[in-house]
């Protein structure tokens, strides 16, 4: 129901927009996607809900932990952030929950690199890295545009795209340096990124990163600790191509990439839900990546543009009870006390996923229809270790995939299909096989005002997980899903005002979920969730530099428990809205001022009250002078120490918190 009454809306609202513009306007528009100069280009150019976060927009919002970074998307929400640890990512109500980091329904990539767990108990997800690493964060929300990179990706995908040599150098030979620190007040967090790349010639470039950083503990908008301990995360990176052949057309890179954090005494249930049931542990934390590349763009013909990537990911947690810290050793919890504390908190996880990617992009037309087809296989093998209520075994998937672009006209229309065999097992456990075939198509209509139609229908499975070897009734079928969505996009210029430009997209969802593993309540399993929405991205800037970006999102979903009925589902996030209100003065100083706000949720056996939080940013970058290449960052967030705790989240946010940002690029 909601997804039809988002279409009408939707249909109602374009024609509305339509017909209120002037007829000369209706008609001079250009077709394709008009970057906006605001924080945030909107992809009006794709049917599929994309959202990118560039360079400029990481660095601009000086985030300690990706989760931080991205929960500006909408649709994309944090189930508390402020730690690479504690937090995790929910997109479209899949994700993290209060109990497990993830629940495999949001993809995770790292250069290729496949990240993520299975369930893990009472710990975020397993996305331990820094937002300086990056030099772009991909966000697809719900299954369209993601069989080309992995299947079960009901809620969505992240993709994160390291730096390059060439980000600091420009791709001309040469040497660059940048050191950037920052402060932050609450919790007195200090960070320190430096960058050093080298181009000695036009072929060969390299990179490499160190950074560091250090968070205390935060406090709350009513002044209370927010944690019992902060963090130390160290990370590097190295990143290097190398182009050969008498055309350039071959190329070779090496990706290596590590990120660790150590913490003592720190409590088990990094969510806080269980008070001191678990106790505190001693958590030591490390996350590796390596990608190694080849590509191969023919000369003379667009029909061979070949990638070969061979990805290693190496996550990995060590954690040992500290005797004493739960009360459960003194208090009779209803239960007995395990000497040494709970098999789960001594529990070691090591996660460990090799993958290989081969995929060639081919252009060519036949007839009036050009295509943009890319065909590729994969292989990929992960390994668990074993772990207390954590089953350790091996992983074995053969993926076969295909996506063409296919462009008539003003029509482009998108076929994705995505086959997957699957082995998995381990000691002490049966094996199994299974398969699935699942796909989609998306489509969109762009007409001559700039006004574009934006539609999607997917079928997807969520092959079974080493989480459940030890239930077999969830070894032998998937998880399944479906989603159908409907949208429009605009962008146009000189519509009030000369050298004014708007770009504006929004998408309504309906999900439909069944085979239900992942989700229970009293016992029970979820025999089918329904789930749908509506998500709004939206750039407006004026010649004189001002500019306004709006974002929002909408959420509601139901669970069906076999004999209890239907009962909203607690993965929706409360209705949220987002502006910013800046202005540029050409590349040197920007200001703006960002406001979300939530709505009250009431759908949920938690309600959580409204609230809205006021944050302000300033970046300061001299053209000329001795500070040439110098960039000074303001932000103040949480302006008004506001005291909150977004629905999703199991602790209050961070109060108030000046960030000090201080780059050199030499």
């Amino acid at each position: 129901m909601m997804y039809r009454t988002g279409l009408r809306c939707l249909l109602l609202s374009s024609a509305a927009l339509t017909s209120a513009l002037p007829a000369a306007a209706q008609t001079e528009f250009s077709l394709g996607t008009i970057v906006v100069e605001s924080k945030r280009e909107v992809q009006t150019d794709t049917a599929t809900a994309e959202t990118v976060v560039d360079l400029d927009e990481i660095e601009d919002r000086q985030a300690g932990t990706i989760a931080e970074l991205v929960d500006s998307v909408p649709g994309v929400n944090l189930v508390n952030g402020g730690s690479p640890v504690g937090s995790g990512i929910n997109v479209r109500g899949f994700g993290a929950t209060g109990t497990y980091g993830t629940d495999q329904k949001v993809g995770i990539q790292v250069g290729g690199a496949t990240k993520g767990s299975e369930e893990l108990y009472r710990i975020g997800t397993q996305l331990f890295t820094d937002p300086d690493l990056y030099r772009e964060a991909v966000v697809l929300r719900g299954m369209g545009g993601t069989f080309e990179f992995g299947s079960g990706y009901f809620g969505g995908l992240l993709r994160l795209e390291p730096i390059q040599a060439a980000d600091l150098t420009g791709g001309a030979p040469g040497f660059a340096f940048k050191e950037t620190l920052q402060y932050s007040s609450n919790g007195d967090g200090l960070a320190s990124s430096s960058t050093a790349a080298w181009q000695p010639t036009e072929n060969f470039e390299v990179l490499g990163n160190y950074t560091w950083r250090k968070q205390g503990v935060q406090d709350d908008g009513d002044g209370t600790p927010r944690s019992e301990d902060g963090y130390t995360l160290p990370s590097w990176l190295l990143n290097s191509r190398l182009t050969f052949g008498e055309t350039g057309a071959h190329s070779l890179s090496l990706l290596l990439s590590r990120t660790e954090t150590d913490r003592s005494d720190v409590p088990y249930d990094s969510f806080g839900t269980t008070g001191d049931q678990f106790g505190n542990v001693d958590r030591a934390t490390e996350d590796s990546t390596a990608v190694l590349g080849y590509a191969y763009d023919a000369p003379g013909t667009d029909l061979i543009d070949l990638e070969v990537d061979l990805s290693y990911s190496d996550q990995k947690i060590e954690q040992e009870y500290v005797p004493g810290s739960s009360i459960c050793e003194v208090v009779d919890c209803g239960f007995p006390f395990p000497p040494g504390g709970f098999p789960t908190v001594n529990a070691d996880h090591r996660y460990e996923t090799t993958k290989l990617t081969a995929k060639n992009t081919a252009l060519f037309d036949t007839g009036a229809v050009s295509h943009d087809l890319r065909i590729g296989a994969e292989y990929i093998r992960r390994e668990r270790k074993e772990a207390s209520a954590a089953p350790g075994g091996t992983e074995d998937r053969v993926a076969l995939f295909a996506v063409d672009d296919m462009r008539m006209g003003r029509l482009t229309v998108t076929p994705q299909l995505r086959y997957e065999t699957q082995e998995i097992g381990g000691d002490g456990y049966d094996d199994y096989d299974n398969s699935a075939l699942m796909g989609g198509v998306s489509a969109r209509y762009a007409f001559s005002g700039g006004l574009s139609v934006l539609g999607g229908a997917y079928y997807n499975e969520n092959l079974p997980i080493l989480d459940d070897l030890g239930t077999p009734a969830f070894m032998t079928e998937p998880e399944k899903a479906t989603t159908f969505e409907a949208g429009l996009s605009f962008d146009g210029r000189d519509l009030l005002a000369a050298g004014d430009a708007l770009a504006l997209k929004a998408m309504a969802y309906d999900t439909h979920y069944w085979s239900v593993s992942s989700y229970s309540s009293g016992g029970a399993h979820y025999s089918q969730v329904d789930l749908s929405g509506l998500e709004l991205e939206a750039a407006y800037s004026l010649a004189n530099g001002v500019y306004v970006d709006l974002n929002a999102n909408i959420a509601r979903g139901e669970g069906v428990l076999p004999g209890a009925g239907k009962s909203d589902w607690e993965g929706i996030p409360a209705d949220q809205l987002r502006m910013t209100l800046g202005k540029r003065w050409g590349e040197t100083l920007d200001l703006s001022w960002e406001v979300v706000t939530d709505a009250e949720m009431t759908r949920s056996a938690t309600p959580s009250p409204s609230f809205t939080v006021h944050n302000l940013r300033a970046t300061y970058r001299p053209q000329s002078g001795v500070l040439e290449d110098t960039e000074l960052r303001v932000g103040l967030e949480n302006l008004t120490d506001e005291y909150y705790t977004p629905h999703l989240a199991t602790r209050p946010a961070p109060g108030r918190n000046l960030k000090l940002t201080l780059s050199k690029t030499f």
